[in-house]
């Protein structure tokens, strides 16, 4: 089963890619990446149109635990603003 957030995370990167992150006040650390990928941002679906908006969203799948229990995480980083979401969680 999939869950859809859009909360807001902070996210360590190592090397690259996403090694730790933290989610409502509880720190995960990230074993492996099951998938990444690239999309252009949907300017065309933005709030406020007029305004020039550029810039990528990454994708990254991971495999991640607070503690002992394992679970799948997808985190999105918006490379215009900075900022890192964490879309879903598959339990």
């Amino acid at each position: 089963m999939t869950r859809v957030f859009g909360d807001p995370v902070d996210v360590r990167v190592t090397g690259g890619r996403p090694d730790r992150f933290v989610w409502r006040g509880r720190l995960y650390t990230v074993r492996r990446v099951l998938e990444h990928w690239v999309t252009t941002r949907d300017w065309w679906r933005e709030q406020e149109p007029e305004t020039e908006v550029t810039g990528e969203r990454e994708f990254w799948r991971v495999e991640a635990t607070p503690e002992r229990e394992v679970g799948v995480y997808e985190l999105r980083h918006d490379a215009a603003s900075g900022t890192w979401t964490l879309s879903r969680v598959w339990d």
